[in-house]
């Protein structure tokens, strides 16, 4: 089994290591203790198709995301499914038993945290540890926990601050999205987050919607209908934000030409991506480079 973990910081001893890949990142919650709330760790997960979790107890309070794949969760003497779109909570003091699907391992995120605000922040928002819900707007979410992933993994000196923050707006996210039970139709929701994350894993080389609906062994009109199905732009909306995104990073480098920062995310004509860049960010390359 090979494995691919990206990890920021020390390593905890909690962190299963029956996962295919993982994209995971940890702070020392001791430098947030006095404040409200303080994220110990969170990520994403691929999980191995033997992935079991079986806790009596935890000695944080975790917000878990299903994206992809089916299982099953044992939570305060209950069993519940785990499906795309699932979320559900424990704690200190709550036993958990997590299992995935062999023939389709789950994909899901997480984050843990801490502080005497931690239990108030989820029994406000009707997500008392040991809680397990379906949000009707999941991409909402997705792109809170890539948020969260983004600024745990900074090392900046707000990162922590602004972790605590995403988890708060994370839970009031979860509550306003609505929360039901009824099943939930995962073959489509599957297909949209597979389409989301291999954008998301090759969007400096791609350059059109066919080369993702290629990729993604469905047609381009389908692949729009899933994002405005289940997320709030268009799947060209969201590869070009992740490209400006990375054009924006790039620029902050004082060797980087523009005109090589354009061709590395696959902009053959500068003219072209100064045009993106500035409709995005409401400024040229140039003039927010000087900003720098």
């Amino acid at each position: 089994m090979s494995h691919d973990i990206r990890d920021t910081g020390s390593v905890p001893t909690f962190y299963s290591n029956q996962v295919l890949e993982a994209e995971r990142f940890y702070l020392d919650a001791v430098g947030g203790a006095g404040q409200p709330l303080a994220v110990v760790c969170g990520g994403r997960e691929r999980c191995g198709p033997d992935y079991r979790i079986d806790r009596a107890d935890f000695p944080f309070h975790s917000i878990e995301f299903v994206a992809r794949g089916t299982g099953a969760l044992r939570l305060k003497g209950r069993t519940v499914a785990l499906y795309p779109g699932r979320i559900f909570t424990y704690g200190p003091g709550v036993a958990h038993l997590i299992t995935t699907d062999a023939g389709e391992p789950l994909v899901k995120y997480f984050v843990d945290f801490t502080g005497p605000s931690a239990a108030k922040v989820l029994s406000e928002n009707d997500l008392a540890p040991g809680s397990a819900v379906r949000v009707a707007s999941p991409d909402a979410v997705l792109r809170i926990f890539d948020d969260l992933i983004a600024n745990g993994s900074s090392g900046t000196r707000h990162g922590p601050a602004i972790c605590a923050k995403l988890v708060e707006l994370l839970a009031l996210k979860i509550a306003e999205a609505g929360l039901v039970d009824d099943p939930y139709r995962t073959a489509a929701f599957s297909t949209y987050q597979s389409c989301r994350q291999y954008i998301r894993d090759h969007f400096a080389t791609l350059r059109a919607l066919a080369e993702i609906a290629e990729a993604c062994r469905i047609d381009e009109a389908y692949l729009c209908r899933l994002f405005k199905r289940f997320d709030s732009q268009s799947p060209y909306q969201y590869l070009t934000q992740l490209k400006m995104a990375q054009a924006a990073r790039a620029l902050q480098r004082n060797d980087a030409l523009i005109k090589q920062v354009a061709f590395e995310l696959g902009f053959a004509d500068p003219f072209h991506f100064s045009r993106a860049f500035k409709k995005v960010f409401g400024l040229s390359p140039a003039a927010f480079r000087k900003l720098r």
